[in-house]
């Protein structure tokens, strides 16, 4: 029986040959299993606008497809608002979540292409990490990312990116992090 030829990204292979070994050594971990690993990344587009204009909505919904290659899903109120003049159900946002190979992919893509586009970069807080080990950023502007032709788009979004891992604690995951180069300031 002839072996099919299965992609894997290679930050995958990265994680299962050298990261989960070092971090392994740097913990004193007794079992392979134990090393922390990126469980899923979610990316979220916020659409203050959307209450006003259908379009918005479809658009960024495009734009956030084509960066994470994988289809968005459109967010909806969930209480009606009469200061932001939101009803419920009422569509206020886009989000992707990605998991396994797509999700190597994207920390790809964003850690050796989109943060060096970046305007004034200077390295990623080490303060935003949560307490339990996952990983919460904001890029202001979506057209960093070489999937989005600056030309076609309409306005330019910001959007939020959650990396979140099986880590215990933040220090354990920032080592891990660090080892995907994901550039913290010193």
């Amino acid at each position: 029986m002839a072996e099919a030829n299965v992609y894997t990204p290679r930050l995958s292979e990265l994680y299962r040959n050298e990261i989960r070994g070092v971090i392994g050594k740097k913990f004193g971990y007794a079992n392979p299993m134990m090393t922390p690993r990126i469980e899923k990344i979610v990316i979220n587009m916020g659409l203050g606008d959307a209450v006003n204009d259908r379009k918005v909505v479809d658009a960024a919904l495009k734009d956030l497809t084509q960066i994470a290659g994988q289809r968005a899903v459109v967010t909806k109120a969930k209480k009606s608002i009469a200061n932001f003049k939101l009803r419920e159900n009422m569509p206020i946002g886009v989000k992707v979540t990605l998991r396994k190979h797509r999700m190597y992919e994207f920390i790809d893509r964003l850690v050796t292409t989109a943060l060096p586009r970046v305007r004034d970069f200077r390295g990623l807080s080490s303060k935003s990490f949560d307490g339990r080990g996952n990983f919460a950023m904001g890029l202001k502007e979506h057209i960093v990312f070489p999937e989005i032709d600056y030309d076609k788009v309409d306005k330019i979004r910001g959007m939020d990116i959650v990396v979140c891992t099986t880590a215990q604690s933040d220090e354990e995951a920032r080592v891990l992090l660090s080892e995907f180069n994901f550039p913290f300031r010193k």
